[in-house]
């Protein structure tokens, strides 16, 4: 099993997933668009054997009718995404254990809050948690927004319960390159954070069609004000010195908006 990261120079700086398989076949998460697919796909060999969409935005699915007149491919995402993701074959729960190979899984968690159709992807190798697919829920050092569908109390419920209680090791694969932006509202509030100011530093010089800068759940924890909510610093930026974690983060999310 292999994870290819593919990123897609789109205006909204999207990343699309591909996990290769050992028996040759392959699943696309997210794809931005068919022809470069189908040209890696071929490059590598591989039959696609279905796409999987984090939610319903037409940024994360417009490749789904492409591939699938090409490649006759599965669809598989959230079951509130019936009627608004194209080609959509599969519904998965909550929960739900996706079998890669003989100890790869991918387990299904239903994360609400950036829409209420989103869907994120835990994927397990030997019964540790490796890395998780992320789609517009969580983002290298910041979390998706609400305006489109969405709820910033929601998302909170889900990023403080699902994430937040994940392993430092596991790696985070969002379904934007955002990190250099996140990192400069991260120092907008905690401006002595001496770890956003390195990871800034990497961030500027770093090429994410080349190389890619993935964090850790582990270095969210230090940087990701979202991770941070009893930070005083972070609190007192947004006036919310004495409040609940749940209200210090939409006040980040408000702030996010705005800035």
């Amino acid at each position: 099993m292999q994870i290819h990261q593919l990123y897609t120079q789109s205006v909204l700086r999207n990343f699309t997933y591909l996990i290769e398989l050992g028996d040759g076949s392959a699943i696309v998460i997210d794809p931005w668009e068919e022809e470069g697919i189908t040209k890696f796909l071929a490059d590598k060999d591989l039959t696609l054997m279905a796409i999987i969409n984090t939610h319903e935005h037409w940024d994360h699915t417009q490749g789904n009718n492409g591939l699938i007149a090409r490649h006759g491919c599965e669809v598989w995402a959230h079951t509130n995404g019936e009627g608004k993701i194209p080609g959509l074959t599969r519904m998965l729960v909550a929960g739900e254990i996706i079998n890669l190979e003989s100890n790869v899984q991918i387990k299904v968690l239903d994360t609400p809050g950036h829409t209420f159709a989103h869907l994120c992807f835990l994927l397990i190798e030997g019964g540790t948690a490796k890395a998780v697919f992320t789609g517009d829920t969580l983002f290298n050092a910041g979390v998706g927004n609400c305006g489109n569908g969405g709820d910033a109390a929601v998302l909170y419920q889900t990023v403080s319960e699902q994430f937040h209680t994940l392993d430092d090791s596991v790696v985070v694969y969002p379904g934007h390159e955002y990190l250099e932006n996140n990192l400069r509202f991260t120092l907008s509030l905690e401006p002595k954070n001496t770890e956003a100011q390195d990871w800034l530093a990497k961030a500027v010089q770093a090429n994410p069609e080349t190389n890619p800068l993935n964090t850790t759940v582990g270095d969210e924890r230090k940087f990701n004000a979202f991770f941070r909510l009893d930070n005083k610093t972070i609190r007192e930026a947004v006036d919310c010195s004495d409040s609940s974690d749940k209200d210090v983060f939409v006040a980040l999310r408000s702030r996010r908006d705005n800035w």
